[in-house]
C-alpha cells in the first residue's frame, strides 16, 4: 500500500518525442522515441527513455524507466548545497545556487528536472552539445553528485 502511495505523488512531464525510422527490404518502420521526467517536487527525480511504435506507449514506457533510476536530490533553502557540474557524453551542464527569489534560470531539459526535483533557486547553463536527451542526462549526473554537510541544512 505504501508502494501505491508513493507512486502516486510522482509528477511526470514530457522533455522530448521523437519520430525515429529504421529502413529494412520491405520499406521503413516507424517508431517513437520519448524521454520523460518524473519527480515528486520535494527532492526526488528521475529520467527515462522509452520507444514504441505509439506514442502514448513509448511514454508509458519512460515512465516505467524513469522511476527506476529515481535519485535523491540534496536541496537546501530552496537552492542546491553548492556549484557543480555534470557532464553525459558530449553535453556539460553548470549548476549555480542562487539566493531566494532568484527562480530557475534555466533551459530545456534542464528546467523540467530541476523543477520536478523541487528546486526553486538555480542558476544553469548548458554547454556544447543542446541535444535535450545529453543535457538531461548531464543535469542528472551533476545532481548525483551533489554532497550536503552532516547535519547541516534543512530540506526546505
Amino acid at each position: 500500500m505504501e508502494n501505491k502511495r508513493e507512486n502516486e505523488e510522482f509528477v511526470d512531464q514530457v522533455i522530448l518525442i521523437r519520430r525515429v525510422t529504421k529502413v529494412v527490404k520491405g520499406g521503413k518502420n516507424l517508431r517513437f522515441s520519448a524521454l520523460v521526467a518524473v519527480g515528486n517536487k520535494n527532492g526526488k527525480v528521475g529520467v527515462g527513455k522509452g520507444k514504441a511504435r505509439e506514442v502514448p506507449m513509448a511514454i508509458r514506457k519512460a515512465i516505467e524507466d524513469a522511476k527506476k533510476n529515481i535519485i535523491e536530490v540534496p536541496i537546501v533553502r530552496g537552492t542546491i548545497p553548492h556549484y557543480i557540474e555534470g557532464r553525459f557524453g558530449a553535453g556539460h551542464v553548470v549548476l549555480r545556487p542562487a539566493s531566494q527569489g532568484t527562480g530557475v534560470i534555466a533551459g530545456s531539459s534542464v528546467r523540467i528536472i530541476l523543477e520536478l526535483a523541487g528546486v526553486k533557486n538555480i542558476l544553469t547553463k548548458i554547454i556544447g552539445s543542446k541535444n535535450a536527451i545529453t543535457s538531461a542526462w548531464a543535469t542528472i549526473e551533476g545532481l548525483k553528485s551533489l554532497k550536503t554537510r552532516r547535519g547541516g541544512g534543512s530540506k526546505k
